[in-house]
């Protein structure tokens, strides 16, 4: 009798919340209607970065959520703890009992964010030198982190019970930085699928608010994914442009399941609404994709953990992070160190890319002390360098070295190291910027300005005058006795 009456209520509460998904989606095709923006591609194509965008050249992403709970393996500890062939589904076992009696949903008290404090999180990316902030608004694990009108099972009403995400927004405005939001709702369609092949709190219907609707990734047999339905698609439409609607984020990354074809009509949906709102509030909006998401010209590309080995006219970003085994933070990761995030910030920024770089709170609100000091050793760099940096635009070459840059996803690992001969190159104004990614020692040659009109070479950071000259092998700088940082070196070199 309980389990038909609890069958009976979320029947209900499924057609309530289908009659508030009809309606958001009757707003946005209203929008669609009368703005700028049509939801189609031959539309949306004639999207164009924000100025703001193209000069901010470094953001902050934040993976924080229950999975910063158990704090192990990764932020995908809520799908690998339900399936039998992982680590972590021992780890669980072993650590807190069979998945039937403790489920994700029972990490959910221990995500109290009590050391939370917006406005230092804020101050602090203001010092790294950031100049955007993107907090994940939901993960996979389909635990909002903002008041989302379209389920409970969300930081506002459980857990911290704060709007994280509108704390974050009004703090990290407050600090004159722009904002955006990630969202990775389309995972979350077969996130939990693994829940459903044994006895797990997954098939349990009091949790399908959280846990649903946990479909098969693929069907047996089947040669592609298997793709959402109406019904999710939906769901999903409605929950993005609450999300814009809400906070008004100048950035809207997306992971890549969007990609499937389902999405298609949806995701034109979507960035009409979006870009259509952005013209109505007089803010350029930017949408990030990875893959082949989007048309080119249609919005951001994205590539994650990874870089370009070329220069691209259209902006594009890297997305990557400090902690290097996971998203999320778990006990005992590892950090990158300042010296490889600047010299990446440079090669980006010299490719016409933009750096969004990640950090994972523990499920207090604190930001861990290693990446609190990498991101001020970064805020440093910049102060010195930023006008290198902020603003500028790639010039006739990136760059010029030994050092090969892997191109795409998932390639950071397996980069190689640069050198004192691998130099980066910015333009702005009159001036050129070269900057070295190692100290040059006794002198520098710099090959790509042999034959330009150079009229003053000065180095970021120190007061006194350079020696140079020019040759047919390039622009030859000796080298001050004494190093003005601790790592990449920028020569403003002006043209006459």
């Amino acid at each position: 009798m309980l389990r038909a009456w609890l069958l009976l209520a979320v029947s209900l509460n499924a057609q309530t919340l289908d009659q508030r998904i009809q309606q958001r989606l009757k707003t946005v095709d209203q929008m669609a209607a009368r703005g700028p923006f049509q939801p189609n591609w031959e539309s949306l194509v004639r999207f164009q970065a924000p100025a703001w965008y193209a000069g901010a050249k470094l953001g902050i992403f934040i993976h924080w959520g229950v999975y910063s709970v158990p704090a192990f393996g990764n932020e995908w500890y809520p799908r690998n703890m339900y399936l039998k062939d992982q680590p972590v589904f021992r780890h669980h076992v072993e650590t807190y009992g069979p998945q039937s009696k403790f489920g994700y949903k029972d990490f959910i008290p221990g995500f109290k964010a009590e050391h939370f404090n917006a406005e230092a999180w804020a101050e602090l990316f203001r010092n790294a030198g950031a100049k955007f902030v993107v907090p994940v608004a939901e993960h996979h694990d389909g635990f909002p982190m903002y008041d989302c009108s379209f389920t409970d099972w969300n930081a506002a009403r459980m857990g911290p019970k704060r709007d994280i995400v509108g704390e974050l927004e009004k703090a990290v405005r407050k600090q004159g930085l722009h904002f955006g939001v990630s969202s990775h709702r389309a995972e979350h369609w077969w996130f939990y699928d693994g829940g459903m092949t044994f006895d797990s709190d997954v098939k349990d219907p009091r949790y399908a608010g959280l846990y649903g609707p946990a479909r098969p990734k693929r069907l047996p047999g089947a040669k592609e994914d298997n793709p959402p339905d109406k019904h999710y698609l939906d769901d999903w439409l409605a929950r993005t442009t609450e999300l814009i609607d809400k906070y008004q984020p100048e950035v809207l990354w997306f992971d890549w399941w969007i990609e499937q074809p389902v999405f298609q009509p949806y995701l034109q949906r979507m960035a009409a609404y979006y870009y259509n709102r952005g013209a109505e509030w007089r803010k350029g909006f930017a949408i990030n994709y990875k893959n082949k998401s989007f048309p080119d010209h249609a919005a951001v590309l994205d590539i994650e953990r990874g870089k370009l080995d070329a220069k691209r006219n259209l902006l594009w970003q890297t997305d990557t992070s400090i902690s290097l085994k996971s998203w999320g933070y778990i006990e005992n990761d590892e950090f990158r160190h300042p010296d490889s995030l600047i010299d990446d910030l440079v090669d980006i920024v010299s490719k016409n890319g933009v750096l969004l770089l990640n950090i994972g709170p523990r499920p207090d609100g604190v930001i861990p002390e290693q990446a609190q000091q990498t991101l001020l050793a970064m805020g440093k760099w910049l102060r010195q360098n930023g006008e290198a940096i902020y603003g500028s635009r790639p010039w006739k070459v990136y760059g010029e070295g030994p050092t090969h840059v892997l191109s795409g996803g998932f390639t950071d690992r397996k980069q190689m190291p640069f050198t004192a001969e691998d130099i980066r190159f910015t333009s702005k104004g009159g001036a050129v910027y070269a900057i070295a990614l190692d100290w040059p020692r006794k002198s520098l040659a710099i090959h790509s300005l042999a034959n330009e009109p150079v009229k003053s070479v000065e180095l970021l950071g120190y007061s006194g005058k350079l020696a140079w000259r020019q040759d047919p092998d390039g622009l030859k700088i000796d080298m001050p006795a004494s190093k003005p940082g601790d790592y990449a070196f920028a020569f403003r070199v002006t043209l006459r």
